[in-house]
């Protein structure tokens, strides 16, 4: 068989079987495509040539075990390569963090134009999970100084191999903390994607969201376990006209209904995706009262 003729094969396999598309792909097609360059060692972007040439048996038999295991497992596909695509960047990924598929690589690669007038010093990534959107803002910024913070040692060595695997061991430094606990210094820019999703909704999710670590995902009954307290902490480590870009998924129009007063501004992507809100040091700092404890029981009780 082809390179084309086993995707085409694949394609169909996994059309006929009760698997979710969303962990870097959409469709049975672009999964099959993935799964069956991955395991052949080769490049999304294979020549048109390539994809025409004849594979052997021992091939075949590769491609047919990783494709039995993505069925039988569940496990989304970067997890079976080791591999998955951020910003335009290669990264490890294994079951110790969830795949990189925020549209946050949309805003990284534009360089958070409009809202950054100037390259970023000092850069946060804040629940960074593999890593990949501090090493993206890193190559986006190649003067800033990066910290990457998780409270997972299991997240942080992937992203560690991550830091190694593009070379920036002089400029990203990855920390195990709680949240802000030990984040050192002030920073022109905050970025996260923390966990966000209610329980409820997570107990409903397809079982390919379960094999990623439930902590890297749910925060709550609501989904703002992580989200207030970070907002609330956030000017403390701030510079002065600085911005924190933070995504909360589905969880957005819940989010603006709580803090109506907020002035959340939401991110409007070209390239598919939504959830994703920016407010300034100052707003921050406008509304901290807001992001109270007292302020948040009134709130609870009103809703």
């Amino acid at each position: 068989m082809t390179v084309i003729q086993l995707i085409e094969q694949a394609t169909q396999a996994l059309t006929k079987q009760p698997l979710y598309f969303g962990h870097g792909t959409d469709s049975a097609e672009q999964e099959a495509r993935w799964l069956v360059l991955g395991a052949l060692g080769l490049d999304w972007e294979t020549a048109a040539a390539e994809l025409e040439q004849a594979v052997d048996a021992a091939a075949e038999t590769t491609v047919q075990a990783i494709l039995e295991k993505r069925v039988e497992t569940r496990q989304p596909a970067a997890y079976l390569l080791g591999e998955c695509w951020f910003a335009g960047l290669p990264f490890n990924v294994d079951e110790r963090v969830i795949v990189p598929r925020s549209p946050f690589a949309e805003l990284i690669l534009n360089k958070f134009k409009p809202w950054l007038s100037e390259p970023p010093k000092r850069v946060l990534d804040l629940c960074c999970g593999s890593g990949c959107m501090g090493i993206a803002a890193a190559m986006a910024f190649p003067e800033a100084q990066v910290d990457i913070i998780d409270l997972s040692p299991d997240a942080l060595d992937v992203a560690r191999s991550n830091i190694e695997r593009h070379q920036l061991q002089g400029r990203v430094r990855a920390i195990e903390s709680d949240l802000f606990a030990h984040a050192e210094g002030t920073y022109d820019l905050i970025l996260s994607n923390p966990p966000y999703v209610p329980q409820w909704e997570y107990d409903a999710l397809p079982a390919e969201y379960h094999r990623e670590p439930e902590m890297s995902l749910v925060a709550g009954e609501d989904g703002l376990d992580l989200v207030i307290p970070m907002m609330l902490q956030a000017p403390n480590y701030l510079n002065e006209g600085g911005r924190v870009f933070i995504e909360v998924g589905n969880t957005d129009e819940y989010l603006a209904n709580c803090f109506p007063e907020v002035p959340f501004e939401w991110i409007e992507f070209s390239n598919g995706g939504s959830g994703v809100y920016t407010l300034s040091c100052e707003q921050l700092v406008a509304h901290k009262n807001d992001f109270s404890d007292d302020s948040l029981s009134d709130l609870v009780e009103g809703l």
